[in-house]
Parts: C-alpha cells; sequence; structure tokens
C-alpha cells in the first residue's frame, strides 16, 4: 500500500509539480476558450445551411458534415500539424489545433443544432411571418430560442467531450494540461502528476456533468 501511495499519491511530487501543472490548466482553459465558440459558431453556421432546400448546397453540406464526424479528431489534428506546412501554411501549434477542433465539433454541433431546428413546428415560423416579423426576427425570437432549449443537453455534452478532447492537443506539443503532467511525470519518474491532472478534469467538468444531469431528467419529466 505505501509503494502505491508513493507511486501514485506522492504529496511531495504533487507540491513541486503544482506550478508547472497550473500552468497547463491554464492552458486548457484557455485552449477550450477558444475552440468551443468556433466550434458553435461553425456548427451553427452550417446548421442554418443545411436547412436550404437546394440540393447542390445541401448534399455538400451532409458529406462536409459526414467527413468530419467520421475522421478521428486526433488524426484530423495531426494531418494539419503535419500536412499543412507542405501547403505553406504552418500554423503552428495553437491554430491546428483550434482548425481541427473546429472542423470536428463544428460538424458535431451542427448535426445537434440541425435536429433542434427541425424540432420546431413548421407552423411557428409560418405564422410569425404572417404577423410581419422579418426572417432574422423569426430566427431570433421564434426558432432559435426553441430550437436550444430542445438539444440544451446536447449541446451541454457536447461541449464536455470538447473539453476532454483538448487532452489530444498534447500530441503537437501544446502545452495544456496532459501534457505539462506527462513532462513533470518524465522528470519525477513517479504518476502522482498524471493522478493530480485527472483530478483537476474532474473538479473542472463534474459540475457540468451534475447540471447535464438535471436538465435531462428535466426534459424526461416535462415529457411525461
Amino acid at each position: 500500500m505505501n509503494d502505491f501511495a508513493d507511486a501514485f499519491l506522492n504529496a511531495e511530487i504533487a507540491v513541486a509539480a503544482a506550478p508547472i501543472l497550473w500552468s497547463g490548466l491554464v492552458q486548457t482553459l484557455l485552449l477550450a476558450l477558444l475552440t468551443v465558440p468556433l466550434g458553435i459558431l461553425a456548427g451553427f453556421c452550417l446548421a442554418m445551411l443545411s436547412t436550404r432546400r437546394e440540393a447542390w448546397l445541401r448534399w455538400p453540406l451532409m458529406a462536409f458534415v459526414d467527413v468530419f464526424r467520421a475522421i478521428p479528431p486526433l488524426v484530423l489534428l495531426i494531418l494539419l500539424y503535419a500536412g499543412l506546412p507542405f501547403a505553406g501554411l504552418d500554423l503552428g501549434a495553437w491554430g491546428a489545433v483550434a482548425l481541427a477542433f473546429m472542423l470536428n465539433t463544428g460538424a458535431y454541433y451542427a448535426e445537434i443544432l440541425r435536429a433542434g431546428i427541425e424540432s420546431v413546428p413548421r407552423g411557428q415560423p409560418e405564422a410569425a411571418r404572417a404577423l410581419g416579423l422579418r426572417r432574422w426576427q423569426v430566427w431570433g425570437f421564434v426558432v432559435l430560442p426553441q430550437a436550444v432549449r430542445n438539444v440544451l443537453p446536447d449541446l451541454i455534452s457536447n461541449t464536455l467531450e470538447v473539453v476532454k478532447l483538448t487532452s489530444i492537443a498534447s500530441v503537437v506539443a501544446l502545452p495544456e494540461l496532459l501534457f505539462q503532467a506527462r513532462q513533470a511525470q518524465s522528470v519525477t519518474f513517479n504518476a502522482t502528476p498524471i493522478v493530480v491532472a485527472a483530478v483537476a478534469y474532474f473538479l473542472l467538468l463534474w459540475p457540468c456533468v451534475r447540471l447535464l444531469s438535471r436538465l435531462e431528467n428535466r426534459q424526461i419529466a416535462s415529457r411525461r
């Protein structure tokens, strides 16, 4: 038991590694604050365009969404980070991660928002237009508020996945939490920094998990 505690729960190593782990946590938060809005914005634009009836527009959009939902985000990130410089576009670690996450998460957000838009009864936008509301007013005041409310648990769940997904940025040496924990582990030859990183992820995401559970239970209760 003492050997386990020394290998995974060493307080002295945890204290020594705290500064580097804190810097990694800050990078993780900054990365999440960058990639989540980018993904939502991309998903919103794709979802709006997917409501168009023109086949020449819908089919390419469907193909785009399917492709970036099917490609593993880690593979996509490596391809962009290693491949774009050969095309004369070197985005660096931050740029490659932001672009990869925007493409991947944007595709998922697009499907979620599209489902929310389609869940709004067609008669409501038509009634709003009949009352004299402009197109942007119909979308802003009638369609989108209901669409987001109908798929809010899915949006939060996907956002949780995006935050957890930031850990793969370590493969391109972006100094987020997991990367810094692995660096500390390689110096100390001890797994305690990884355990501390896991605890930090838990404390960061657990409130959102509880909120998600409450929203899901509320939706189930409202349908009864």
